[in-house]
């Protein structure tokens, strides 16, 4: 967490709570320390999405397919969501839990190391959410910029990381290589001219880039 307890406390506590498949999702995440995105940062995405409205969706990074249905939930009426997952275990959690929420013919996983998946890559995306490996996301940035059609927006999760990337006497040495490439990656994001980028300190910090032009 990279806010005051109390914060958190009262937001999670004020927003409104997902129901149904999301909530025992959310439920299954917690009891098996399946990382998701967070409740602030799931209604932010839901207030983007409900602006955007976006009719082609990747996601780098489906963990238990969580954030994919949410996402669902905003998609235009016949859109698609790709999203990319190596872990099998996940990869079969997902698309079950998919197929539950009845986002079968919506929401394609693809199975493979993200990094191999976005070179081979050759669509348009007007919404790209990252949530994968923390230390990867300089390598995602180039392809996921390819992709991205102006007046698109890239949506980086845990770019804070526990407020390690802001705080030095936070750093825990095994975690080093991660927040040094994490620091390279918002620089890169907010440098480049073809994005305009927030970071906002919700959930574990999230960066939003609008893609001009």
């Amino acid at each position: 967490m990279i806010n005051y307890d109390y914060i958190i406390e009262y937001i999670r506590d004020t927003i409104k709570a997902n129901t149904g498949l999301l909530a025992e999702l959310e439920q299954y995440a917690a009891l098996n320390h399946v990382p998701i995105i967070q409740p602030e940062v799931a209604a932010l995405m839901k207030v983007l999405g409900q602006i955007k409205q976006p009719s082609r969706i990747l996601e780098v990074g489906t963990a238990i397919g969580y954030s994919a249905i949410l996402f669902s939930g905003f998609l235009k009426q016949d859109g698609v969501i790709d999203t990319i997952e190596r872990n099998e275990e996940m990869i079969e959690l997902a698309r079950k839990n998919i197929k539950l929420a009845g986002k079968q013919n919506t929401i394609n996983v693809i199975a493979g190391d993200a990094l191999d998946v976005l070179v081979c890559l050759d669509k348009r995306y007007d919404m790209i959410f990252i949530d994968a490996a923390k230390g990867q996301y300089n390598e995602f940035f180039e392809q996921c910029k390819r992709m991205l059609v102006p007046g698109g927006l890239l949506v980086s999760d845990n770019v804070l990381y526990k407020g390690m990337i802001a705080s030095e006497e936070l750093v825990v040495r095994r975690k080093k290589t991660i927040v040094t490439r994490m620091r390279d990656y918002l620089k890169i994001l907010c440098e480049d001219d073809d994005f305009e980028t927030s970071i906002i300190p919700i959930g574990d910090g999230v960066a939003l880039s609008y893609k001009k032009g």
